[in-house]
């Protein structure tokens, strides 16, 4: 599966998802522009040494990177209405998450609306962490195909 990071602001967070996509042999997608400076501090170390085997990737317009896709993507948002458990996720699926202070602009809502989903939270509550929204969803997805690339 590949994880796809929306301009991310905190470094911390996506040195937490490099060590989470390189644990799950999942691949990394950053959407510019990122809050951060790739050669930051905070993110090497979040990342640690598990930098290497992550195919990491940088892309500047995410609506034309999926539109020429030929592998299925969710959005994961506050705002979506049907929960992550609904999804029965392939292994080549694109898992799509907002930046940490704006979430995702409303076109793809408009423009994808029954693609997202949301994890379920207390009402009233903004959001999860996202490092935190990454693992939980990812996780979910490799539990049903029973953590096969894990062996």
């Amino acid at each position: 599966m590949k994880v796809v990071l929306f301009e991310p602001q905190i470094p911390q967070n996506a040195g937490n998802i490099v060590r989470t996509c390189s644990i799950t042999g999942s691949d990394l997608l950053f959407v510019k522009p990122l809050g951060f400076k790739t050669s930051s501090r905070y993110l090497k170390r979040a990342g640690l040494d598990y930098w290497d085997g992550v195919d990491v990737e940088m892309i500047s317009n995410l609506e034309d990177y999926l539109e020429n896709t030929t592998s299925p993507f969710y959005f994961f948002s506050s705002k979506g209405t049907a929960t992550y458990t609904q999804i029965a996720y392939p292994k080549d699926a694109i898992l799509i998450f907002g930046s940490e202070t704006s979430g995702l602009p409303e076109k793809y809502h408009q423009k994808w609306a029954e693609q997202f989903y949301t994890i379920p939270m207390k009402p009233g509550k903004r959001s999860l962490n996202l490092a935190n929204s990454v693992a939980i969803v990812l996780y979910e997805g490799l539990r049903q195909q029973n953590f096969a690339c894990l062996n």
